[in-house]
């Protein structure tokens, strides 16, 4: 599963990789820099080197004349590795950096200001479905998601739960990011009720049985930790009073999965349908990304409650996308996307379904959500013809 090559395009010039842990930056960098001077932070012999005297990593890149390019992985363990950087970054003009990092907050803590714009951000996201080409299964991704650290595992299911565990609780009690675990542990199955569902704090609060503040707080670990992000109301040229709070979503179906609590109590169909629009969503984010043209995912609601799940804008058009687990196409499922259009003519409107056919119904394509993934490549547009 790690020898499957990634979309991901490298910028020449020195710049951060972040991504959630296990999406395969580690891999990549190796894959991509063969010939890097690797300084690995997760080493712990590595680590309290450089921790006890930075300025050593001068002295590994001095002794290696003949190196193009420094790889720096997990460098939110030791942000202050970075003011050695930018000292380097002057003096070495021919070397190109590369950090890798799966902790925004740390990084903007620790002084990524101070490459002083000479490092631009990536990300790194899960597999897409083009990626895994005949070895994705949809069923399959709807159940373990889209990780290469879990995908690659011989019992992918244990692997799942052992990321869930090791980086959703773990990482957060070693950092010491929140003083109460237990807290934590049950905001994060709070919060996945609210998975690609607009997002009210207040619930998620109650439920928790914590204060609204710590819950903001919560949310925002998670986001610092790449674990989640959010996704806004599309508000351009809006013709009708619209939704005002943005849908959450964990960045991986799987994780998503993991975190859900299920039982007799839970309607499967319910879960499910959160899974398909959750792997819809982690795809045309990593789409909007990895393509350039500055495009941006939102979604659109009014306050009549007539939605659509995703709109994609930018410099490759407006596009609207509702997302729906079901084998059938009913009029009442484009209720959305014909509203939209009456607000947006210029539009192309999608609608992905579980059934197997592609249909044309009242200017909306219909088409298979499996096929719509699989097609689905960036910087290519032939999926939206």
């Amino acid at each position: 599963m790690e020898s499957i090559p990634r979309y991901f395009i490298p910028p020449s010039d020195h710049f951060f990789l972040l991504g959630p842990r296990g999406t395969g930056k580690t891999w990549l960098t190796q894959r991509l820099f063969p010939h890097a001077l690797r300084v690995d932070l997760l080493e712990p012999e590595t680590l309290r080197l450089l921790s006890a005297r930075p300025e050593r990593l001068r002295e590994l890149i001095g002794a290696r004349p003949e190196v193009m390019q420094v790889v720096i992985d997990e460098v939110q363990k030791l942000p202050e590795l970075l003011e050695v950087v930018h000292l380097l970054i002057e003096d070495k003009k021919d070397v190109q950096f590369i950090f890798t990092g799966s902790s925004a907050r740390k990084l903007r803590r620790g002084g990524v200001n101070l490459l002083g714009g000479r490092a631009v951000q990536k990300s790194l996201y899960p597999f897409m479905a083009a990626e895994l080409g005949t070895q994705f299964n949809l069923e399959e991704a709807l159940r373990l998601g889209m990780l290469p650290i879990v995908r690659g595992g011989k019992v992918p299911e244990e692997i799942l739960r052992a990321y869930n565990g090791l980086y959703l609780r773990e990482e957060v009690q070693m950092e010491g990011l929140v003083r109460n675990i237990g807290n934590f542990s049950r905001f994060l199955e709070a919060i996945s009720f609210s998975q690609a569902a607009v997002l009210n704090l207040a619930n998620v609060a109650r439920e928790c049985h914590v204060n609204r503040k710590t819950v903001e707080g919560y949310l925002e670990i998670l986001e610092d930790l790449l674990l989640s992000f959010r996704v806004p109301v599309f508000t351009r040229r809006a013709r009708r009073e619209l939704a005002a709070h943005p849908k959450f979503f964990f960045f991986d179906a799987g994780v998503f999965r993991a975190n859900r609590p299920s039982g007799p109590l839970d309607a499967p169909s319910e879960i499910d349908g959160a899974a398909l629009e959750s792997l819809v969503a982690q795809h045309l984010r990593t789409w909007c990304d990895y393509s350039g043209g500055n495009h941006q995912l939102y979604y659109w609601q009014t306050r009549s409650k007539v939605e659509v799940d995703f709109v994609v804008y930018g410099e490759g058009g407006l596009h609207a996308l509702e997302v729906k687990n079901s084998a059938q196409v009913r009029p009442e499922d484009l209720r959305g996307l014909k509203n939209f259009g009456e607000d947006f003519p210029e539009s192309r409107r999608w609608l992905l379904y579980r059934g197997k056919e592609r249909l044309l119904r009242d200017g909306i394509l219909c088409v298979p959500c499996e096929e719509f993934l699989l097609q689905l490549k960036p910087g290519e547009f032939s999926i939206w013809v």
